[in-house]
């Protein structure tokens, strides 16, 4: 086998050069030209192919440029973390492959945005709508969504397993005893880049899989079936609906933790004890869920995860993967006192 003084001899650079290169020592400054002589020299004399073709590959990976497009504003994500765990977990991703997030798009900034040619790939965290997003970047094939209300065609995707989720949550009321259950959720609306065309609205699939649950079980009530916006106030009011009926129900599935703080304030307002009087279940497992009064039973949506997923689609399909595919992440429920008796499992 090769040394690395025969490889610098061939490339006609230093020993210390090529130990660097084939290392990928990034304090290393050294120009392309030598980077590709030196890659040639170790070929030719069959140095360690199997190493040259990672490192070769590395090499590709750090020159693309690929750019995020969030829906979600800077002050959304710090009203709810959901989406900034998703972008947190691109950004890690991208920082361990050495891919460069070369541009990120605000699409709720009300900005208009420029069609992008210079990238290799684009990933949109939330629902905009798949034909604006043509629009900037022409490459569906070179684009994934994550967390987006409707299936993105001949895109890659990232999704929840909410099947999972609310089966789940809705086992756990069941074996608690309860019958009587509402839900207490926003809409998913597909969002528009471009101006002059309506949002699309679309029911929200926590929603839809609760009331094909609970008609499965016969217990299905469309006046427990809430909706209501996704902050903290859309909860408080959601609930405030809810005891204003002169039957209440026993347990409520929220469809977000920040919904859930809304309503366990309502609840507690009124006088009702939770989880005596009422159970409440969130979805999200945001970090206050845990200290809350009393810590909430809810499902962990793994957001970080969903953000890492997407980032290694899309590096597939840069290198050359053609088929689609939609990937879903799985959930857990946590359960906490707000739901009643404990369970294993919890967090």
């Amino acid at each position: 086998m090769a040394t690395i003084k025969e490889i610098a001899q061939l490339a006609g650079v230093s020993a210390a050069t090529v130990s660097r290169v084939i290392n990928n020592d990034p304090t290393l400054s050294v120009g392309e030209e030598t980077r590709i002589r030196i890659f040639a020299a170790a070929e030719e004399l069959g140095y360690k192919p199997s190493r040259l073709r990672k490192l070769k590959r590395e090499e590709r990976i750090s020159k693309q440029r690929i750019g995020l497009l969030m829906w979600s504003s800077l002050e959304d994500e710090r009203e709810d973390p959901y989406f900034a765990s998703i972008r947190r977990g691109i950004e890690l991703r991208c920082e361990e492959l050495g891919l460069q997030i070369a541009k990120v798009l605000r699409g709720r900034d009300g900005a208009e945005l420029a069609p992008i040619h210079d990238l290799a790939g684009l990933i949109v965290v939330g629902s905009v709508h798949a034909e604006d997003v043509s629009t900037i970047y022409a490459r569906p094939d070179r684009t994934v969504f994550v967390n987006h209300g409707q299936s993105p065609g001949g895109s890659d995707s990232v999704s929840l397993h909410f099947e999972g989720a609310m089966r789940d949550s809705l086992s756990h009321l069941f074996e608690l005893g309860h019958r009587r259950i509402a839900y207490i959720g926003g809409d998913e609306t597909i969002h528009r880049l471009q101006a002059g065309y309506p949002e699309e609205g679309a029911d929200d699939p926590r929603r839809q899989l609760f009331r094909a649950m609970m008609r499965e079980k016969g217990l299905y009530l469309p006046e427990l079936d809430i909706r209501s916006g996704w902050s903290p106030s859309g909860g408080y009011e959601g609930m405030r609906r809810l005891l204003a009926r002169r039957e209440r129900p026993t347990a409520v599935i929220m469809g977000s933790d920040p919904m859930a703080v809304g309503a366990l304030r309502a609840l507690q307002e009124s006088g009702m004890e939770v989880p005596k009087d009422m159970a409440v279940i969130g979805f999200d497992d945001i970090e206050i869920s845990a200290y809350l009064n009393p810590p909430l039973t809810t499902v962990r949506v793994h957001t970080e995860l969903m953000g890492r997923t997407a980032v290694q689609l899309l590096l597939e399909r840069i290198e050359g993967r053609e088929a689609a595919m939609h990937v879903q992440v799985n959930t857990r429920l946590i359960v906490r006192e707000s739901s009643g008796l404990k369970r294993g499992g919890n967090g």
